[in-house]
């Protein structure tokens, strides 16, 4: 799945990462750190305010095999991990 989750379908994340005021590649970067500690199937929600996180993320979930579930209505983004 892609996009943007309706505000009722957001997933309840497993991990939260807080990645404001990194610029580029930081939270990309501190996403692939925290995934392995993430069971599979389970949601990790980044909350970055770097403009390139909209590009960055759902490229990442792309070459890494996993599910951006994109941005949600606060900003923060959200990537199921499926490896």
């Amino acid at each position: 799945m892609t996009g943007r989750p309706a505000s009722g379908d957001a997933p309840t994340p497993t991990v939260v990462l807080d990645c404001r005021g990194r610029p580029c590649p930081v939270p990309v970067i501190e996403l692939a750190r925290a995934l392995p500690g993430v069971p599979v199937g389970e949601v990790v929600q980044v909350l970055s305010d770097d403009p390139a996180a909209r590009l960055d993320f759902p490229a990442w979930c792309r070459m890494r095999s996993q599910d951006y579930l994109g941005e949600n209505p606060d900003g923060t983004f959200s990537i199921r991990r499926l490896t």
